[in-house]
């Protein structure tokens, strides 16, 4: 009985107390959250393209009558409440990454954490989900929707990274001038994403197959805009990954910043083909796939520029070790 009111209390602790994970393992734990953040997108994505955004056209429930989609709603019902189950999954990936943390050996607390932010994240998008519903897809909300689940994308491969390091302070592998452009290529990044919300919010593809508004914007204008911020964070990743050979910098940072610009010219291939056959839905589908890829990407090339060694365990003092000391005493 103390046993199972300590695990009622403090289940985590309980855990922790009885399992010790390998490195590899609360690094595939981790993983797994990056890669079910991407999924989600992606499925998001389908949702819309399908024009299943009302499939279930309330929230939590998935109708007035149901909790669950019912043969009565079609396609469009079974896609949409399939994509609110997968939200269980990612929950559960989420989950495993902060056992796994919290389960080293020593508590890796910084880790904990960030496993912890992406729990509330996925709360919070929930919520963001079931006003986009209540709102029938209002275009600012679902952008909203995207936004928040790229602050998820953000934390999981933040914590991702952190799993692969150790807990000591970081140390800059490149001068401030460099870091500098790294931060600068960053926000252009975030920008970019950003328009491309507008742009999605602007464009045909409103999530149903009825009248659903738009933003009131010229979709000329903002595919434009959206393409010189495009433009702009290539012409950025090239100056950074020419500057980084140039300073002689480690190998990983001019790996990442090499792996980045690979990852943008596909998406621009994608982005223009898209433009110029009139937003197809699978191209559309490659492209939202593609924006987490390069925001991952941005992300692992910002953390590359800095290093957290992994703290070396202390040494078992050896029998000769061990005399000197007491012959010493």
């Amino acid at each position: 009985m103390p046993k199972l009111l300590e695990a009622v209390r403090n289940p985590l602790a309980f855990i922790a107390q009885r399992w010790t994970p390998a490195a590899g393992t609360v690094r595939r734990a981790t993983l797994s959250a990056v890669v079910m953040s991407v999924f989600i997108v992606v499925t998001g994505g389908a949702v819309r393209l399908t024009g299943s955004g009302l499939g279930c056209d309330t929230w939590p429930k998935c109708s007035e009558d149901s909790l669950i989609a019912t043969p009565e709603m079609g396609l469009h019902g079974a896609i949409e409440f399939g994509n609110r189950m997968l939200a269980y999954v990612l929950s559960a990936a989420v989950g495993w990454a902060i056992i796994a943390a919290r389960s080293t050996k020593p508590w890796r607390r910084g880790l904990t954490r960030l496993g912890w932010v992406q729990f509330w994240v996925v709360m919070g998008n929930a919520v963001i989900g079931g006003i986009t519903v209540w709102t029938g897809l209002n275009p600012y909300s679902v952008a909203a929707h995207f936004l928040l689940a790229t602050a998820l994308l953000t934390v999981a491969t933040v914590t991702w990274q952190r799993a692969r390091e150790g807990d000591t302070p970081p140390r800059p592998l490149v001068g401030p001038r460099v870091r500098q452009l790294g931060y600068l290529l960053t926000g252009v990044a975030g920008c970019l994403i950003t328009a491309g919300t507008v742009v999605t919010g602007t464009g045909p593809h409103a999530g149903d197959s009825s009248d659903v508004a738009r933003m009131p914007l010229d979709i000329k204008l903002v595919t434009e805009a959206h393409a010189l911020l495009a433009w702009a964070v290539v012409a950025l990743t090239v100056l950074l990954w020419v500057v980084l050979r140039v300073v002689d910098a480690p190998a990983g940072p001019r790996a990442r910043a090499r792996d980045l610009l690979l990852v943008l010219l596909a998406q621009g291939a994608i982005g223009y083909v898209q433009y110029f056959t009139h937003l197809p839905e699978v191209l559309v589908g490659l492209h939202l796939l593609g924006s987490c890829l390069v925001w991952i990407a941005v992300l692992r090339m910002l953390l590359s520029l800095r290093e957290r060694p992994l703290q070396e365990p202390a040494a078992v003092p050896g029998p000769a070790q061990r005399d000197s000391v007491a012959s010493a005493v």
